[in-house]
């Protein structure tokens, strides 16, 4: 075998262990990006279930403070709710 030929192969199975490194690299960095991603899903996750039961617990707060402000004062939430029907009917013939 020459020389030419001898290099030759060693620079085309350089190469392929090259490639293989390449690969086997590029393999890992998938990894680790799907593990990233799947971390920071986890942790959006987390936060909008937290936000969720934050808005929820604020609503029912809401509610229960309506309600007590109505047996509270009867007569001037039927006249605010009437009042606010008057404008919203205004509004609506408007358009």
């Amino acid at each position: 075998m020459s020389r030419m030929e001898s290099q030759s192969e060693y620079v085309a199975q350089a190469a392929g262990e090259q490639a293989k490194q390449v690969a086997d690299n590029l393999r890992d960095l998938g990894g680790q990006v799907r593990e990233a991603a799947r971390e920071k899903y986890s942790q959006l996750s987390d936060q909008a279930h937290e936000y969720y039961d934050q808005g929820r617990q604020k609503a029912h707060e809401w509610e229960e403070g309506i309600e007590s402000y109505i047996k509270e004062k009867p007569l001037q939430s039927v006249l605010i709710a009437a009042g606010v029907g008057v404008v919203l009917g205004l509004l609506w013939k408007r358009s």
